[in-house]
């Protein structure tokens, strides 16, 4: 008996549960450091930007998702799934490969902040780029980015725990961030830096710096239909997964609105220091511990959160990506060694991919002067290319529901059609001109040497990354002859 009721544990399904989504997407989505770099581009206005966005595009954005996810909910290519559906082969193949080569650029850029995260735990200050050079901190993050690979292919469930504790604590350390700036301020333990703190300081100055730079926002807002491959883990996906896509909105606007409110308590939005974006964080806690008179605490603190929250987001992105790179993409445009999967059921290739890809970019890096350089210059590419990959959203809602009598989904966003194309539309359109702009190269003068660096290794970038994408088609078709002559 006991043994059959062992047997019986053995074979119940693990579920997760619409918090546990919310999370694991909130982990990729955004982060309370994701909040400092439009601070700095846009000063206080960007609550502007972050309210007109939350209405206009996160919740549109995370309903969208959720109806497609619950219309496609038996295929593991997510997006990839969702445009080879709705519109062809071709166009599911390009959503695959450019879902996931978009996610290189962020997968450096984690491992980036994961070092200087340990940096600020080690040293207890900013000095991280006065004591290693560009060439040991290209070398450390390809270190910690094979690292992690092999930890994905070690560790079973280790996606699950590490979301929810890192998203779990980020969370509670950015609400903690603004009720105890709130706290400070209203007792009289800390004056407001961003002065005059007027309506006037919250209007937007719309300038091309200011329209180049919206792509960030949208880099740290997207990521919700990284959740779409885990529907089929879900108990009851109709009723639950919409509330994990709005548990998510709200998460996201809360962090985004407020937590940029408490930055202006501490930060003059008029003079904002050089390194904000690498170390701004860590400066923000320091701050408020001193205010709160706890010394350094808070910001150890929020130094080991964030290094247990960047790890979490190496777990889940190398994992979300790697699940649709090797989804149901058509077999005419992939080389059956790159959809090859170890015992664990993990494309392995897509792995060594990532390797070499971000290779390539730690060398590109290797050009820049100092690492806070090389730090803004990552953040700058994925606001070109994730926006770009989150075009591929809007454009399979907009083909699903022009033809939405062959789709049945137990989720509809916007039952009146041409309602719903008309968001779908617009967000295609006003996602594809951020991710345009945001080639303009940021935080340096234009016209100096030093921008029109940045600029042709953005454009680099962005055709070698993208450019990879027509190889693998002509690779499959030479496969495919030599598999002919053999017979």
């Amino acid at each position: 008996m006991k043994e059959d009721t062992f047997n019986l544990d053995l074979n119940k399904k693990h579920y997760l549960t619409w918090p546990v989504i919310a999370l694991i997407d909130f982990v990729t989505i955004i982060s309370f450091e994701n909040i400092f770099y439009p601070f700095q581009n846009q000063g206080l206005s960007v609550v502007i930007s972050w309210v007109f966005l939350l209405f206009s595009y996160v919740i549109p954005y995370a309903l969208i998702s959720s109806q497609m996810s619950l219309t496609f909910d038996n295929q593991e290519g997510g997006l990839a799934s969702w445009v080879r559906r709705s519109s062809n082969d071709t166009l599911g193949y390009w959503t695959s490969w450019m879902y996931w080569v978009q996610s290189v650029p962020y997968i450096v850029d984690v491992s980036n902040s994961v070092i200087v995260s340990f940096s600020w735990i080690i040293l207890g200050n900013n000095s991280l780029d006065k004591k290693m050079s560009t060439f040991w901190f290209g070398l450390l993050t390809f270190v910690i980015i094979l690292a992690f690979i092999l930890l994905e292919n070690r560790l079973r469930n280790s996606l699950e725990i590490l979301s929810l504790i890192g998203g779990g604590a980020m969370f509670i350390m950015s609400m903690l961030f603004v009720a105890l700036a709130a706290w400070a301020v209203m007792h009289g333990g800390h004056k407001i830096a961003t002065q005059p703190f007027n309506w006037g300081a919250f209007k937007p100055s719309f300038s091309l710096n200011y329209f180049s730079t919206t792509g960030l926002l949208i880099f740290a807002m997207s990521g919700a239909e990284l959740a779409a491959p885990y529907v089929s883990q879900m108990k009851n996906p109709k009723r639950d997964f919409p509330k994990a896509m709005w548990m998510l909105a709200i998460m996201t606007g809360f962090l985004t609105i407020f937590g940029t409110l408490a930055l202006a308590m501490f930060f003059n939005a008029h003079h904002i220091p050089h390194d904000f974006k690498m170390n701004g964080p860590y400066y923000a806690f320091r701050l408020l511990g001193e205010s709160l008179g706890m010394g350094k605490i808070l910001m150890y603190l929020f130094a080991v959160v964030q290094a247990i929250f960047m790890m979490a987001q190496l777990a889940v992105l190398l994992d979300a990506s790697s699940r649709v790179f090797a989804g149901d993409v058509a077999d005419k445009f992939m080389p059956k060694w790159l959809t090859k999967k170890n015992k664990n059921g993990r494309p392995i290739h897509s792995y060594t991919f990532t390797v070499g890809l971000s290779l390539f970019l730690l060398l590109l890096t290797g050009t820049l002067p100092n690492i806070n350089t090389i730090y803004n210059w990552l953040l700058n590419i994925n606001g070109i290319i994730s926006p770009y990959k989150t075009c591929w959203v809007f454009f399979a809602f907009v083909a699903m529901r022009m033809q939405q009598e062959k789709y049945k989904s137990d989720y509809v966003f916007i039952k009146n059609k041409t309602g719903a194309l008309a968001v779908g539309f617009g967000c295609l359109i006003f996602t594809f001109i951020c991710a345009t702009l945001g080639f303009v190269p940021q935080n340096v003068d234009f016209g100096t040497a030093e921008f029109n660096h940045q600029l042709v290794l953005n454009i680099i970038t962005v055709i070698v990354l993208f450019g990879l994408g027509f190889i693998l088609p002509w690779m499959r078709k030479r496969e495919k002859k030599r598999e002919e002559n053999k017979y």
